[in-house]
């Protein structure tokens, strides 16, 4: 479906002006789709299924982890992939089944290992030696057994930003494939580890198959491999990743990701796990924002918005492209003019976009920056003290603030004084 579209001269998200949200809930906000959302998750499940696959779906929750969100997938039939026992708190209180839980993540600490532990989850996906050591004595000290899954990296450059690939040798992510071997029979040996498959991941936003199909192959010769060993292997988590796009090309279709899917591991006959987040909220979601100030200098127009790099990193931090949208939607001769489109932070780099083509907005005008459903309201923060923006849910002409604007006295009551400096200076 295409949740955000131009009716009647505004920008609607399905059934429900824009404008009239931004009235209601002030700016900035970030907007979600929720039959975008599941549109998703059910295009890629029916892909995977119609090519002959068992997949569990364990959306990825780094790339945006509400609950209402993990909600809607929830009842679509997802699990979760966590990466931190805040995660795995969020999945639980959104309804998650532990078993339907991968807990993913190079440095686990004991403490989450035993969360995950108590709660019962389908697997830890295990990065290193050290990992599995320590994952073995946090099961014994509960009386309980591990299963896991060897998250192995087999040196397959994903070809995306170098930020964000995590398959190749020099990456922090994964067991070297040439040591996997060996681990597995050191797992096999340990009395609290069942080892029941293998996983990787080998980055985010491919827009390229052929590396998928590179990893996926290494990884069906080392499972096979596994079971003439004796290992006793029940599935495969295939990972994430698949990219969305962002300023141009096509990205993967879920029919062809599926192909490539059961040509490299389909012969298995093996459940598969496969963990997306970008490709499922990506397009989902907006950043809604008001222009303050259309500021004009000597060679550059500005337009300064009461967004900011606190509320969407993503262009400073990768230099990544997000189309930006008028919210009134433009004549088809209304003149077009470079302009930086710019937050209020003290910062020469709080920039969303640079010499970007748009109409003439004016104070007060909205703007939708799109494909901010991904890694947009998660990596947020308080920089300047300002205040994370709220994130809104839209279903047909309905919608719910599903977390709320924090307001100042609670962002203060973050803090304490140190009795040293509790007394006001006279």
């Amino acid at each position: 479906m295409k949740p955000f579209q131009y009716r009647d001269g505004q920008l609607s998200a399905e059934d429900l002006a824009i404008e009239s949200l931004a009235a209601e809930v002030g700016t900035p906000f970030y907007l979600y789709s929720e039959g975008a959302v599941r549109g998703q998750l059910r295009d890629l499940k029916q892909a995977l299924i119609a090519a002959g696959l068992d997949p569990l779906i364990c959306y990825s929750m780094k790339a945006n982890p509400s609950l209402a969100i993990m909600r809607a997938l929830l009842d679509e039939g997802a699990g979760a992939d966590v990466v931190s026992e805040g995660e795995l708190r969020r999945a639980l209180m959104a309804g998650v089944p532990p078993q339907k839980i991968v807990f993913a993540g190079v440095g686990k600490t004991a403490e989450e290992m035993r969360a995950g532990l108590e709660a019962g989850i389908l697997q830890f996906n295990v990065e290193s030696r050290d990992e599995l050591l320590r994952l073995n004595q946090v099961a014994a000290s509960l009386g309980r057994t591990a299963t896991i899954a060897l998250r192995v990296n087999p040196d397959v450059d994903a070809r995306t930003h170098a930020k964000i690939t995590t398959g190749t040798s020099e990456n922090k992510f994964g067991i070297d494939i040439a040591l996997a071997p060996e681990i597995m029979s050191q797992a096999a040996a340990l009395d609290h580890i069942r080892l029941e498959g293998l996983a990787v991941h080998i980055g985010s936003q491919l827009t390229d198959l052929s590396p998928y199909a590179a990893a996926f192959s290494r990884l069906a010769e080392l499972f096979q491999a596994a079971r003439d060993a004796g290992h006793a292997m029940k599935r495969l988590d295939l990972g994430g990743g698949i990219g969305i796009s962002y300023e141009d090309g096509t990205p993967p279709d879920f029919p062809a990701y599926a192909e490539i899917a059961k040509q490299a591991v389909g012969h298995l006959g093996i459940p598969l796990i496969f963990e997306p987040g970008r490709a499922i909220v990506g397009h989902a979601g907006l950043l809604i924002s008001r222009v303050l100030y259309a500021k004009q200098g000597i060679n550059r127009r500005f337009l300064i918005l009461d967004a900011a790099m606190n509320d969407l990193i993503r262009p400073t931090l990768y230099d990544a492209w997000h189309d930006i949208l008028p919210v009134a939607e433009p004549g088809p001769n209304t003149p077009l003019l470079p302009q930086d489109v710019v937050g209020p932070i003290c910062e020469s780099g709080d920039i969303f976009a640079e010499q970007r083509p748009l109409p003439e907005l004016a104070p007060g005008d909205l703007v939708a920056i799109c494909a901010a459903g991904a890694y947009g309201a998660t990596m947020s923060s308080l920089y300047n003290s300002r205040l994370p923006a709220p994130e809104v849910l839209v279903r047909g002409g309905e919608f719910a603030v599903v977390k709320p604007r924090l307001d100042y006295e609670a962002m203060l009551r973050q803090e304490r004084l140190p009795p040293w400096l509790a007394d006001a200076p006279a």
